[in-house]
């Protein structure tokens, strides 16, 4: 019998025998992105890539079906737009999708608006007190507000509702059940969800990222079965990092990553590239096997030109001699 070894985290772990494999994939431990490797391999394979571990599990590869509160509902979007895009939610009778305070754009007459303590996930809506201020809580730690804001259609037939992008940037659409239930994504890049999805934070133990991560030391977790929409900047790179295979990256550039990429903060070598490489002291080190989403423009970064180019003496905007070879010595002709 063949014995198989798992890519976890970057970590190889293993031997398994292919039942153990095929009861993990069943019951939602391994995804079919879950990297394998058996002798014979010349590299490693995603589950999905290994017919062996599917065909003869097509029955046991079905997730039994799941009980209780914890359902996303199921909803259709469409996106608009190019660089300032927004999403519409469209919800059939009694479904609801949550989002972030002050992030809505329009709805139809039937959509009721409520606003809620925590994420607005089935299980803290449906706890006590205690449940629903731990996930206020948590939603506090990260830095967004207290509250989310829960958009229900209360009508017969279709209801619509719209949430718009903060900044320039792309809106993405994320199946969790495509990752194992969960994602791990920067703290403000969250926009709205199916309701039923929780929304909490995700503590990196290094300590290195505990004291430099900048954007990435706590960051949010979206977990559960339904679909989520993040934001990011500038323009969306996706990559998916093989087991072992690793990225350095700005810590404002990372959107996002699947719960298997091991993520830490790696120190910019040499005092002069601190100093004046312009790039700040500490990157992100992303390690394979995962999947993870970068910007091109963090809102950070967005923000410090923005900043840089505003008047500091509160003499108010001036236009002239911009695109000019004159420049600011058109400002002496103005008096």
């Amino acid at each position: 019998m063949d014995t198989w070894y798992i890519a976890i985290n970057g970590q190889q772990q293993g031997p398994f025998s292919q039942a153990h494999i095929q009861q993990s994939l069943a019951s939602g431990t391994y995804s079919q992105e879950t990297l394998v490797w058996r002798q014979g391999f010349d590299n490693w394979r995603t589950i999905a890539q290994v017919p062996e571990l599917l065909a003869t599990s097509a029955a046991a590869s079905t997730p039994p079906p799941q009980t209780g509160s914890s359902v996303a509902h199921e909803i259709d979007y469409t996106v608009f737009g190019n660089e300032m895009q927004f999403v519409e939610i469209e919800l059939d009778s009694q479904e609801s999708t949550v989002a972030e305070a002050g992030s809505m754009m329009y709805m139809t007459d039937s959509i009721k608006m409520e606003t809620v303590f925590g994420d607005g996930s089935a299980s803290s809506a449906g706890g006590g007190m205690m449940d629903k201020m731990l996930g206020a809580g948590k939603r506090l730690i990260t830095g967004e507000s207290l509250f989310t804001t829960i958009f229900t259609h209360t009508g017969q037939g279709k209801g619509k509702v719209a949430f718009a992008a903060p900044y320039p940037g792309k809106i993405i659409p994320l199946d969790l059940k495509k990752y194992s239930g969960k994602l791990v994504c920067q703290k403000s890049a969250f926009l709205c969800a199916a309701k039923g999805v929780a929304i909490g934070i995700e503590f990196q133990k290094k300590i290195g990222v505990a004291l430099f991560g900048g954007e990435g030391f706590i960051m949010q977790k979206l977990e559960g079965d339904g679909l989520v929409f993040i934001h990011a900047g500038g323009t969306i790179l996706e990559k998916e990092l093989q087991a072992g295979e690793m990225l350095r990256v700005d810590t404002g550039c990372l959107v996002a990553l699947t719960q298997t990429v091991h993520y830490d903060i790696e120190f910019v070598g040499g005092v002069k590239s601190a100093l004046f490489g312009g790039e700040g002291f500490f990157f992100a080190t992303l390690r394979g096997p995962g999947h993870v989403w970068l910007q091109s423009l963090p809102f950070s970064r967005l923000a410090g030109r923005i900043h840089e180019s505003a008047p500091q003496n509160n003499a108010g905007f001036s236009t002239s001699g911009e695109g000019s070879i004159l420049g600011g010595l058109g400002n002496l002709f103005e008096r």
